[in-house]
């Protein structure tokens, strides 16, 4: 079988669980997938019993790979969701970093992951994802869509529309529109409500509102959002790690993708106990 992995950068110490994920792999028979770049930046600091095969960061996946395995934290998963679009390998992410509420395993883990993934024990979630449309650029966010003033500038007016339908005008320091995965990031820190995955909606939360009585709200992921900004001023659209500048009065459209991200649960966990394990939910 074809394992892929998929970092950025490793600290030195990690490279010690990342050799013993390697020789775990090789254990067990599996041809290792490696990125071309994060390779390059091992520069010889990990040992592989067969020469693993390269890929292109910037590409897909070879459709010959099972799993992706994401080495590193939820921004480390985030920055791989490309690397799936279209052919819908499962990705599990392995905790390298802090937090982690996305990833399903840590690095003590990575002696009996592999194993768990060739006996089928563990499950998986669908993630929806947005597809975001500014300007003629399209791009797929996991997480979250954020329209964020200036660093100098006045409070940004966004006004938004569902299926053509006004909903209202917010005067804040930005909005975010969040999927089911984004709303235990940004969007709750802002104050939204927490969505199980298969919640099949969107929540959109102002940031820092001027209003009080502008809420966050829960909107079907069947609906097609505009949000429009009046002309003059720049704002930044954020699409999870990427960060454009925009001019106002270019719209942003943001729909469901046609495609999911099928994210990894090993056969211990669901979405209930990450929240009670990262969110310290009851103690």
């Amino acid at each position: 079988m074809n394992i892929a992995i998929y970092s950025r950068h490793i600290e030195q110490r990690d490279i010690a669980p990342l050799q013993q994920l390697v020789d775990s792999l090789h254990s067990h028979r599996q041809q290792i997938w490696m990125p071309e770049n994060f390779m390059k930046s091992l520069d010889g600091a990990i040992s592989f019993a067969t020469p693993p095969r390269l890929y292109s960061e910037s590409g897909t996946l070879p459709s010959e790979v099972a799993f992706l395995l994401s080495i590193g934290g939820d921004g480390t998963l985030l920055s791989s969701v490309h690397l799936t679009a279209g052919n819908g390998q499962p990705v599990l992410g392995i905790n390298f970093g802090h937090l982690g509420f996305l990833t399903a395993a840590s690095k003590d883990d990575v002696s009996t992951l592999v194993a768990d993934l060739i006996d089928g024990n563990y499950s998986v979630e669908n993630r929806s994802l947005l597809q975001v449309g500014c300007g003629g650029t399209v791009a797929h966010a996991l997480n979250e869509v954020t329209l964020h003033r200036g660093e100098r500038s006045s409070l940004l007016s966004c006004a938004l529309y569902v299926e053509d339908d006004y909903v209202a005008t917010y005067v804040a320091d930005g909005l975010i529109v969040a999927t089911p995965t984004g709303s235990t990031a940004y969007s709750l820190s802002c104050g939204g409500p927490i969505l199980t995955p298969d919640s099949n909606c969107f929540v959109v939360t102002p940031i820092g509102a001027h209003t009080l009585t502008l809420r966050p709200i829960i909107i079907p992921d069947t609906a097609k959002l505009r949000i429009e900004t009046p002309p003059g001023k720049l704002f930044s659209l954020g699409i999870d790690s990427q960060s454009l500048t925009v001019a106002g009065g270019t719209p942003v459209t943001v729909r469901r993708a046609a495609f999911s991200i099928p994210i990894i649960r090993l056969a211990r966990q669901t979405f209930f106990t990450a929240i009670r394990e990262k969110l310290n939910w009851g103690k």
